[in-house]
């Protein structure tokens, strides 16, 4: 059960990426940040990731996939890649907080951080989608739905430095005008900052239900019309 080896799929934003773990540890990775792509590549990133890492499907232990929130479209697509794929070859699917991964890739860059992080996701106008972790990646404020405002986070900025990353982080700095307050536009989505957490899932057997499982929308989709041009 220790050296498990584990397919991350994470396609929750712009960014399509594969990544393979061993026992944590990331040992292939194929990537790209890019719109509208994760339909067309995804299944090809997959299967280049599989041949730098030299493996077989059938060495697989596991498949992970970021489970939302995030863009409705690419949650769709990797979820369903994964689900397809743990259906194909028996093997357990791992569902990972798409918040929770990024505050992971932002803490491999920042060894001895100490303060708290909040990841954001772009939603729309001065909405994002949102949580607090603190420095062993634990939820202080749970992923949310959340429009942004003077007094946003103003409990957590008076206490602790906190520092805001994501897609979603740039557009409300205006806003967030705090000392404690730190910015950083790098949205760390990518499949290789799922390898920790993937693996330590792995080892406390928290799969989930290949046929229910569903992406985490966190809101419902909305079909916008397109205006008529005059």
């Amino acid at each position: 059960m220790s050296m498990a080896t584990i397919l991350q799929i994470e396609t929750a934003t712009q960014a399509c990426s594969v990544a393979i773990s061993r026992n944590g540890e990331t040992i292939a990775l194929k990537e790209e940040l890019a719109n509208n792509i994760h339909a067309g590549s995804l299944t090809l990133f997959i299967e280049t990731a599989m041949e730098t890492a030299g493996l077989h499907f059938n060495d697989l232990d596991a498949v992970a996939v970021s489970k939302g929130p995030g863009s409705y479209t690419g949650l769709r697509i990797g979820v369903s890649t994964a689900k397809g794929l743990c259906f194909a070859l028996d093997k357990p699917l791992i569902a990972i907080d798409t918040l929770q991964t990024m505050a992971a890739g932002f803490l491999l860059e920042q060894a001895g951080y100490e303060g708290l992080i909040c990841t954001m996701i772009d939603a729309r106008r001065m909405e994002v989608f949102t949580a607090v972790f603190d420095a062993d990646l634990n939820y202080l404020v749970p992923t949310v739905a959340k429009i942004i405002d003077e007094q946003s986070f103003a409990r957590e900025l008076t206490l602790e430095k906190v520092t805001f990353i994501g897609d979603g982080a740039m557009k409300c700095a205006a806003v967030l005008q705090q000392d404690n307050a730190t910015f950083s536009g790098r949205n760390f989505n990518s499949a290789t900052n799922m390898s920790r957490l993937a693996n330590e899932a792995y080892l406390k057997g928290q799969f989930e239900d290949v046929a229910y499982f569903e992406p985490f929308y966190l809101k419902d989709f909305v079909l916008t019309t397109p205006k008529k041009k005059v």
